[in-house]
């Protein structure tokens, strides 16, 4: 089995989400005492989020792509960069490193390819929601159409991430607001919705929807898995 590099802290409490379905599908998959191999380099969220609050994409890129190197010489042999919203200085993080980086929008455009899904709603962070750095990469790999929220929507997705998710706070207040969103989008014709943050697996699951939810957190985590199984792995993607 490869060592899985996993670029987290963005926040723990997702990263610790990677760790346990990491270690539950390699279980799953052979059995035994068997758990997944991984090395972890965990920032300071409070470092990353100030740079994302100034606008400071370079800088952060830089920090996460000198955080990736360290894994690769901890011995990673497959990176999985641990948040969606991040993957917006992916070109950074794929190029500091020689090992296979697995983009986690790939992961879910190839499921929802897979599950004959074409039409859908994304949830995540301000940035993820409204910018083209994920997007675009779903539409034009993909052949995806993605909806977001409208406002007011937006601005409460961020928030229970940023004010209560990230801070381990999963409120049931939450969950109701969120099952209303997801009400919102299916009302506009989406066939499924993307959990486009790595926290929000911590407030719903397809209990809350009436339509398929792509977890990208567990489908990156299982894929991860796949490739680590894999023989002669190679790069499921590379950023650009």
């Amino acid at each position: 089995m490869l060592t899985i590099g996993l670029l987290g802290g963005m926040s723990w409490e997702s990263s610790a989400e990677y760790y346990r379905l990491l270690n539950e599908e390699t279980r799953r998959r052979i059995g035994g005492h068997h758990c997944a191999r991984c090395v972890l380099a965990s920032l300071d969220f409070a470092e990353v989020v100030a740079l994302q609050r100034a606008g400071a994409w370079e800088e952060a890129g830089a920090v996460l792509a000198d955080a990736a190197r360290g894994l690769e010489r901890a011995g990673a042999q497959l990176l999985v960069l641990c948040t969606n919203l991040m993957h917006k200085v992916a070109d950074d993080v794929a190029a500091a490193v020689d090992i296979p980086f697995l983009h986690i929008a790939d992961v879910v455009g190839e499921h929802a390819r897979q599950a004959g899904l074409r039409r859908l709603g994304l949830l995540g962070a301000r940035w993820t929601m409204q910018e083209d750095f994920y997007r675009s990469r779903l539409g034009e790999r993909f052949d995806l159409e993605v909806l977001i929220p409208d406002e007011p929507d937006r601005t409460l997705v961020d928030r229970v991430i940023y004010d209560e998710l990230t801070q381990g706070r999963v409120e049931s207040a939450s969950r109701a607001d969120y099952r209303q969103v997801i009400s919102r989008l299916t009302e506009r014709g989406v066939e499924g919705v993307i959990l486009g943050c790595t926290e929000i697996t911590l407030l719903i699951d397809s209990n809350d929807s009436h339509v398929p939810l792509l977890d990208s957190t567990r489908l990156h985590a299982h894929r991860a898995v796949s490739l680590a199984l894999s023989d002669g792995a190679t790069p499921a993607s590379r950023a650009g």
